[in-house]
């Protein structure tokens, strides 16, 4: 699922910023269940997803998987790419493109950027993003995993002496 959200204004040729950032989610270590990664941002006094500036010459992707390290101190491992959101930004036109990513290792430090980090079920992340525009995100990341918001499936138990033979 992709295709923009909002439209820029500033007039034409107006070049707009760069930005990319994930919509970071994990199952949560008590019950499984799925939780979406915001950051608050002290310099805005707002909630978001993790998300930044491109550097020069620096792929989309990259940029994303940088920004949500920096931001929240986890891995991602990227999935579907989500819509792209364009809007005004200080009057200037602003293009972030958005990937679904499930978060890896790490653990949040608190920096000047982003004062603090939840991990909430998606209906509560949707109440605490401060942008509607954001909000769309969570959205489209319940349809790229199918919806399942519950704990994952059971897995099969692990045999800890490796795979059998196939006996006929």
């Amino acid at each position: 699922m992709s295709g923009p959200v909002g439209a820029f204004a500033g007039g034409p040729g107006a070049r707009p910023v760069r930005a990319a950032g994930c919509v970071l989610w994990r199952r949560s270590p008590i019950g499984g269940e799925l939780e979406v990664c915001l950051v608050h941002r002290p310099k805005y006094d707002d909630w978001s997803h993790p998300k930044g500036k491109l550097k020069r010459g620096e792929d989309w992707l990259v940029c994303a998987l940088r920004e949500v390290a920096e931001e929240t101190g986890y891995a991602a491992r990227p999935g579907v790419p989500l819509p792209t959101v364009r809007y005004l930004a200080q009057g200037r036109p602003k293009e972030v493109r958005y990937w679904a990513a499930e978060a890896g290792f790490g653990g949040f430090t608190p920096n000047d950027e982003v004062d603090r980090l939840l991990w909430l079920p998606p209906a509560d992340a949707r109440l605490r993003l401060t942008q509607p525009r954001d909000r769309t995100l969570v959205d489209a990341l319940l349809a790229a995993l199918g919806g399942r918001t519950g704990p994952a499936p059971a897995r099969p138990p692990y045999d800890h002496d490796g795979p059998r033979p196939h006996r006929t």
